[in-house]
């Protein structure tokens, strides 16, 4: 059976191939959803682990994630180097490391920070970050680059930047008199920081301040010999957020309920795991959606089969005939029909499978490069193969209807010539 089914496709092989193709697009569409939300929810899961608490001005929780973490959107306050201090000097908190963020470099972001962030940040599985080239900045007006940016711009070890006012490719203003060298660059990570520019955050300060490095260090320590007071001087008035690590992470929860209510400065405390899981509650809408729409097309692409397989009963009449007349009995013709349309469902699938690994391979640069995202091939996940079960079950029920009108096509039918 299944090889007389081969045969009559391969007798219309052309409708055959176009069902095969709308269906395989329908297919692609459809694991493509399901497969962005995974990779997209992956990447977010691994652009920080070890971080307890992220603390920022008030503001929305997954505003100050995104804002802080992925560098979209921005931070219509900040938060007082005072309260950092406060916050740094917690008998709770090992590690704290200031951000400042608002400024890039075409279109880049600029994260200005202090050298405890390189020793402190972990991604993945609790990864530090590493160079690929170069340094880490020790000093003033010096920087050290994301894999992607250091591409995108075309930056190399010892060449100079220019960092201009504004985020998101708007910039209001460059600051040309403060040209920052490029001391390192890192190693390709798959997160955000890819795409990010790190200074010192003392540089940040001399900037917007307009003074150089040297101005900076002469006014600290004054002219003749080391200020007494130096030490306490505050590299900056203000900074974005914070990423705090615990001694204990059992106690983020009651950190996070005290810098939430706490008198002074309203500040907002965060858990990057849990405020993760808000942002997918709140996107589930838009995956319920996608997840419809994709069906949609399915069901539309399945739909189209049915159609061809029903117009081609009647031309088929005389086959069937002829199949009757050596034999064949009404299920033999049910079974055909119902064989040629699954085997279409079958192929189709696969051939959508594997369409959807040509556009993963062949759009992953220009993913990563946009967006900062890395889509890693893998086997298709569970879900995945219950969306392709779904599409071949559907294919079956589908195949019913024709071959149930070749079952009851009776042999006088398609003998008789008709005027």
């Amino acid at each position: 059976m299944l090889k007389l089914a081969i045969k009559s496709l391969a007798n219309r092989k052309t409708s055959a191939l176009l069902t095969v193709i709308a269906i395989a697009v329908s297919v692609a569409l459809l694991l493509a959803v399901e497969r962005v939300k995974e990779q997209v929810q992956a990447n977010f899961a691994n652009t920080v682990s070890g971080t307890d608490l992220i603390v920022g001005p008030r503001s929305g929780d997954v505003q100050l994630l995104l804002a802080s973490v992925f560098h979209i959107g921005a931070l219509n306050n900040s938060m007082s180097w005072q309260s950092y201090e406060k916050l740094s000097q917690n008998r709770q908190v090992e590690w704290s490391v200031p951000i400042s963020l608002g400024d890039s470099v075409s279109g880049m972001p600029v994260v200005a920070t202090t050298a405890g962030y390189f020793q402190h940040f972990k991604y993945g599985n609790q990864q530090p970050l590493k160079l690929q080239h170069g340094e880490w900045f020790n000093h003033s007006e010096q920087a050290v680059l994301g894999a992607d940016a250091a591409e995108k711009l075309d930056f190399r070890v010892g060449d100079q930047l220019i960092i201009a006012h504004g985020t998101g490719g708007v910039s209001f203003s460059e600051h040309s008199g403060h040209p920052i060298d490029v001391v390192g660059i890192l190693n390709r990570t798959g997160t955000p920081v890819d795409q990010s520019i790190y200074v010192d955050l003392k540089t940040l300060e001399d900037i917007h301040s307009g003074e150089t490095a040297g101005e900076a260090e002469e006014h600290a320590h004054g002219h003749t010999g080391h200020d007494e007071h130096a030490d306490h001087h505050h590299p900056t008035s203000a900074i974005s957020a914070a990423l705090v690590g615990l001694k204990s992470r059992q106690m983020a929860l009651f950190m996070q309920r005290d810098i939430n209510t706490a008198d002074g400065e309203p500040l907002t405390a965060l858990m990057p795991g849990q405020t993760l899981q808000q942002l997918w509650k709140t996107l589930r809408v838009f995956e319920q959606a996608l997840n419809g729409i994709s069906a949609i097309v399915v069901i539309i692409g399945l739909l189209g089969m049915l159609t061809i397989l029903l117009a081609s009963l009647r031309e088929r009449s005389r086959e069937m005939a002829v199949l009757r007349a050596v034999g064949a009995g009404p299920g033999t013709l049910f079974t055909l029909l119902v064989t040629e349309a699954v085997l279409l469902t079958v192929v189709a699938t696969a051939s959508g499978l594997a369409l959807l690994y040509v556009l993963q391979i062949s759009l992953a640069g220009l993913i990563q490069q946009q967006t900062g995202l890395l889509f890693a091939l893998q086997w298709p996940t569970t879900a995945e193969w219950w969306r392709m079960l779904f599409v071949v079950v559907a294919g079956f029920l589908m195949s019913l209807v024709p071959a149930w009108r070749a079952y009851r096509q009776s042999l006088a039918d398609g003998l008789t010539v008709k005027i």
